[in-house]
C-alpha cells in the first residue's frame, strides 16, 4: 500500500483520463487485464486490438552472406547515449531513502534518520532515489572533457523523476526546458537527436491519440512545446511529424538517415489504448514508408526509441508488427538504440523464415538515474563512418560508470568516471554482428563466468545488485532473446540439437546416415 497522499494524488492526475477511457472502451475486464499484465492475466489479446500493418508490393532484398564488415582502416563515428536522466530537483542528502513511497530522498519523504550516513548519499542513492542535477551536471562535465571527439548524441527520453502523483503539465515542461538548457549548455556544438520518453507525460504513460481533442485530455501541450525544444537541433523538415506524433525521420550524411519512434503508442500502461490501439497516429505505416524509401535510395537507418520493442511494457501486437518490420527491412536497418529499462541490456531479432539466425540488435543503454540499486551509466558506440562503401553497424561499445556508494562513502567532492567495458574486448567478439552477438548469448546458457561478467555488466557493477540464480539467468538470457514482447514460448524456445552455427546463418544438419556412423566408428576406432 502507498501513502495517503500519493494515493489521493494518483486518483487527482488520473481521474479524468481513467473515466473517458472507460467509458469509450469495449473491451471486458478480462481482455483489460491481459491488454495491461500481458499473458500472465486475462484470456489474451482481445480480438479487437489485433490488427496488421501492409507492406508495399516490393520483394524483400536477398541477403548479403556473409555480412559485409567494416575494414580497420576506415572512418569511425564516435556516438555518446544519454538514457533515463530522471532529474530530482528536490533531491536532499541525508533525507530519508526508505520512504513507503514510489521516490524517497526528499525532505518530505519522513523523518531524517539518526546518523546522516543512513539517510540520502551525497551523489545519489541505490535505493529509491533519483539523480540529484549535480551528478548529472558531473557526469555532462566528464563526458564533454574526456570524449571531446562525439560526433552526435542520442538522447533517449525519461526526463521526470518518479514522483508520479506529484506531477503536472507545467512540472513537466519545465524538466524539459532546463534538461534541453543543460544539454546546450555542455554540448553546444553537437547535434543531438531526442526520442520521447514515457515520463515526459502527465500523468505518466498518458499519450492520447489525435482522435482526443478535448484540450484537458490532449496531447498537444507536450508535442507542441517538443517541437519547439528539438527544433534547436533538428530540421524544419522533421517538425510536422513531431508536432504530430512525436516521431522524425532526418539524414545524417549522404547514404544515412536516422528515425526516432515515439515508443508510447506501444506502452500498455496508456490507458487510451484501451479504446483503440491500432496504430495510433499511423506511425508503423510512416515506419515502412520511411524504411522503404531508404531501400530503394540505398541508405542505412538507425532507428531510435525509448521503450524497446520486446518488453512486457510493449503491447503485443504493436510488437509484433514491428518485429515483423525490422524482419522485411534487415538489409536497411544496421541498429537499433532504446532506453527505459535503467539497466545496461540488448534485445535480438530473428526472422520468422529464419528463426535461428539473428538478424539485428537492439541496443538498450544504461539509464543516468541509479534508481534503484544501479550505478549512475552512458554509453559510447563507435560506429561505421562517413565513406561511400559504409556498412553503418555498430564496431563496438562501451558503458562508462562511476561508483556511487564509494564516492557517497568517503564524500567525494568530485565523482570519478571510468570506462566499465567494451563489447569486443569484455567478451573476445570479433565483431558485434546480430550473429556473433547472439553465439555469444546461447554460450552464456553453459558457462557461468562468462554469464556473470554480462551480469555485472547488466547491473553497471553496482555492490548491491542481488545474486543471480539458474532461473535469473533463464530470464535475463530470455530478455535479450525477445525483441518481439509477449513471445518468450516461440523466442525462447531450446534450439535444435542438429544445428551448427556459421558466421552469418544457422544451418540445421540433417542427422548422420548409417553408413556414416560405421565409417565414423571404424575411422576412430
Amino acid at each position: 500500500m502507498q501513502t495517503p497522499r500519493v494515493c489521493e494524488g494518483i486518483v487527482n492526475v488520473y481521474v479524468g483520463e481513467v473515466v473517458e477511457v472507460l467509458r469509450l472502451a469495449i473491451l471486458d475486464s478480462n481482455e483489460i487485464c491481459a491488454f495491461i499484465v500481458g499473458e500472465s492475466c486475462g484470456s489474451g489479446t482481445a480480438p479487437s486490438m489485433e490488427w496488421s500493418v501492409a507492406f508495399p508490393p516490393v520483394p524483400k532484398p536477398p541477403l548479403e552472406i556473409p555480412s559485409p564488415q567494416p575494414n580497420i582502416e576506415t572512418p569511425i563515428l564516435k556516438v555518446l547515449q544519454i538514457s533515463d536522466t530522471h532529474w530530482d530537483p528536490l533531491y536532499e542528502p541525508g533525507s530519508n531513502a526508505n520512504c513507503n513511497e514510489p521516490l524517497c530522498c526528499r525532505l518530505s519523504s519522513g523523518p531524517r534518520p539518526p546518523r546522516s550516513h543512513l539517510g540520502a548519499g551525497l551523489w545519489g542513492d541505490y535505493r529509491k532515489c533519483d539523480t540529484p542535477r549535480k551528478t548529472i551536471e558531473s557526469m555532462f562535465e566528464h563526458i564533454a572533457n574526456t570524449h571531446k571527439d562525439i560526433d552526435y548524441i542520442l538522447w533517449t527520453g525519461d526526463i521526470p523523476a518518479h514522483d508520479v502523483w506529484n506531477q503536472s503539465h507545467a512540472t513537466s515542461l519545465a524538466m524539459l526546458r532546463d534538461t534541453v538548457d543543460l544539454f546546450l549548455q555542455y554540448f553546444p556544438h553537437i547535434p543531438i537527436f531526442p526520442a520521447l520518453g514515457n515520463h515526459e507525460g502527465a500523468p505518466v504513460n498518458s499519450f492520447a491519440p489525435p482522435w482526443v481533442t478535448d484540450p484537458t485530455q490532449s496531447i498537444d501541450w507536450l508535442y507542441t512545446e517538443l517541437q519547439k525544444e528539438w527544433s534547436r537541433w533538428l530540421p524544419s523538415t522533421t517538425l510536422n511529424t513531431v508536432r504530430e506524433g512525436a516521431y522524425y525521420s532526418t539524414i545524417l550524411s549522404p547514404g544515412f538517415k536516422i528515425i526516432s519512434l515515439n515508443m508510447n503508442y506501444c506502452n500498455n500502461k496508456n490507458w487510451w489504448l484501451l479504446v483503440n490501439s491500432t496504430d495510433p497516429t499511423d506511425e508503423l505505416k510512416w515506419l515502412i514508408f520511411e524504411l522503404q524509401s531508404s531501400e530503394f535510395a540505398q541508405e542505412k537507418v538507425h532507428i531510435i526509441g525509448h521503450i524497446p520493442p520486446g518488453h512486457s511494457d510493449c503491447l503485443q501486437t504493436w510488437s509484433k508488427n514491428y518485429y515483423t518490420i525490422i524482419s522485411r527491412f534487415e538489409s536497411t536497418i544496421k541498429a537499433q538504440f532504446f532506453g527505459h529499462t535503467h539497466f545496461d541490456e540488448m534485445e535480438l531479432f530473428y526472422p520468422q523464415e529464419d528463426p535461428y539466425r539473428a538478424s539485428s540488435v537492439a541496443y538498450v543503454g544504461p539509464s543516468v538515474t541509479p534508481y534503484y540499486d544501479l550505478n549512475p551509466g552512458y554509453r559510447i558506440y563507435y560506429i561505421d563512418g562517413d565513406y561511400p562503401t559504409s556498412t553503418r553497424t555498430v564496431v563496438d561499445h562501451e558503458t562508462w560508470v562511476t561508483d556511487l556508494g564509494e564516492a557517497n562513502r568517503i564524500r567525494a567532492p568530485e565523482l570519478k568516471w571510468y570506462k566499465l567495458y567494451s563489447a569486443k574486448e569484455a567478451y573476445g567478439l570479433k565483431s558485434l554482428s546480430p550473429i556473433d552477438w547472439d553465439n555469444l548469448i546461447m554460450s552464456m546458457y553453459k558457462d557461468w563466468k562468462l554469464f556473470n561478467s554480462y551480469y555485472r555488466f547488466y547491473y553497471k557493477n553496482s555492490p548491491v545488485a542481488p545474486p543471480c540464480d539458474e532461473d535469473c539467468r533463464t530470464r535475463i538470457l530470455c530478455d535479450i532473446r525477445s525483441g518481439k514482447s509477449h513471445a518468450r514460448e516461440e523466442l525462447c524456445r531450446p534450439r535444435p540439437t542438429n544445428f551448427r552455427p556459421s558466421r552469418d546463418t544457422f544451418e540445421v544438419q540433417k542427422p548422420p546416415s548409417r553408413l556414416t556412423s560405421f565409417w565414423s566408428t571404424i575411422s576412430t576406432a
